[in-house]
């Protein structure tokens, strides 16, 4: 007899906790020496909280880090947990890999490699930062979690990707890899649309390629007397949008990313606030992360005003990822069991106000692969 739903549903938000905080380790099949043929589809650093193993855990898009300590190890298409007495103990969950896409292979007419362009995220989101360089990327004004230079300085990606380059590989992932949304992030320009009116070209030029691909566009909030590019988005094709606060916590703000930390929370409410007449109730999203230090009982009550605003609060893990600030100062994932807690708890009222990331048409709520949320109907 089949563990009831409840059950199944308590396992998947614990496994998917575990596995975001500690990783895990990979047990390649016997005679296997190259771990990349393991997990085809990787991604080992960037903007945000990224992780860099996508897999399906029972279904469900999932990021992972690739840690060799972890005593949680990919095995045979199962999560397994090496016992302290050399046991080892199945989780319970099936693991399923990603196969490198088929676009990765092209180039695009100006003979950039399409990999450099975007990138496949989960099984079926196509993602790409569309400027790869910010203006808070200083020493002391950048995001401590973040790495959105790194992976220019190594040659992975482009500093700008055209229009016209992310048309055409949208529409080779459409068409050969099923891809079924796209994500348009960016670093933060001088411009007072901090970015905004770059991303609406991409996306006219996206829309004009595949005009039935959603997508969501990433930014911070414009200036107070700018927001008409907020409208801009909408009025280019966009189908949701992401301004990513992280933390609702201002001293939390001013120690993790102080050069956002410059941007005061109303202006953030005033472009959700638009952004939700704009595009609706449960196309707005936010990045809350979970191991900056804010109390939890507070990030918790955070998201649910979020929620009352329309918008949907994407609960994350803090990753230490090789490269970031934070990762250099030793700071550390949060306890898997804290995540668990407030993940279910922001999934109970996001359940309440009856918003899933599931109906969203694109954007990382909709791809859920980031976050634990998706385990628990949230």
């Amino acid at each position: 007899m089949s563990p009831p739903s409840s059950q199944v549903t308590e396992l998947g938000l614990h496994a998917r906790a575990e596995m975001a905080v500690r990783g895990v380790a990979i047990d390649p099949p016997r005679g296997v020496t190259d771990l990349g043929s393991v997990i085809p589809l990787r991604r080992p650093g960037g903007a945000g909280p990224s992780a860099d193993g996508h897999v399906l855990v029972d279904g469900l898009r999932t990021t992972v880090p690739i840690v060799d300590a972890s005593p949680y190890r990919l095995r045979d298409g199962r999560l397994v947990r090496r016992e302290v007495d050399g046991g080892v103990t199945d989780m319970g969950v099936a693991v399923d890999t990603v196969d490198r896409p088929a676009f990765y292979d092209l180039h695009t007419a100006d003979g950039v490699s399409y990999e450099k362009i975007a990138r496949l995220h989960g099984n079926d989101v196509l993602a790409t930062t569309v400027v790869q360089t910010c203006v808070r990327y200083g020493e002391d004004d950048r995001c401590r979690f973040c790495a959105i230079e790194q992976s220019l300085d190594s040659g992975a990606t482009t500093a700008v990707k055209t229009p016209a380059q992310l048309a055409e590989v949208a529409e080779a992932a459409v068409r050969l890899d099923g891809v079924r949304q796209m994500v348009l992030t960016t670093g933060t320009s001088n411009g007072r649309d901090r970015g905004a009116r770059h991303l609406a070209r991409c996306v006219r030029a996206v829309k004009a390629a595949v005009p039935d691909l959603p997508v969501q566009v990433q930014c911070e909030p414009p200036a107070p007397d700018d927001l008409a590019a907020l409208t801009e988005l909408r009025d280019a094709g966009a189908d949701a949008i992401g301004i990513h606060v992280e933390s609702l916590d201002d001293d939390v703000r001013r120690r993790w990313m102080p050069g956002k930390a410059t941007v005061a929370l109303s202006q953030y409410r005033a472009a959700w606030d638009e952004s939700v007449r704009l595009f609706g109730r449960s196309a707005v999203s936010t990045y809350l992360i979970v191991g900056l230090g804010e109390d939890p009982d507070e990030l918790v009550t955070g998201a649910a005003e979020l929620i009352e605003r329309g918008v949907y609060p994407f609960v994350v893990p803090y990753r230490p990822i090789p490269g970031t600030l934070a990762f250099a100062d030793g700071d550390p994932a949060p306890d898997p069991d804290l995540l668990a807690d407030v993940t279910a708890r922001v999934a109970k009222t996001l359940q309440a106000a009856g918003m899933r990331g599931s109906d969203q048409a694109a954007g990382c709520a909709a791809c859920g692969a980031c976050s634990a949320l998706s385990a628990v109907g949230g």
